[in-house]
């Protein structure tokens, strides 16, 4: 999986995890979701993201390699 990819995968994982635990635990789950919202909005302006970085640094791929 490269960056990208796991970044949207990730994203929408915790957006659906706080939306569960707002339901289920406290509706105060939901500033959780929107801060991942407007993080991802600012990553569209900005082209930088914390999570793209913390990925990076783990070694995960920016691109997919070739597939044989």
């Amino acid at each position: 999986m490269t960056v990208t990819r796991l970044m949207h995968t990730i994203a929408g994982a915790l957006i659906m995890l706080s939306l569960v635990m707002a339901h289920f635990v406290s509706p105060k789950w939901l500033y959780f979701t929107a801060f991942i919202g407007v993080n991802l909005f600012q990553s569209g302006f900005s082209n930088w993201c914390l999570m793209a970085t913390i990925l990076k640094k783990l070694g995960v791929p920016e691109t997919a390699g070739p597939t044989h």
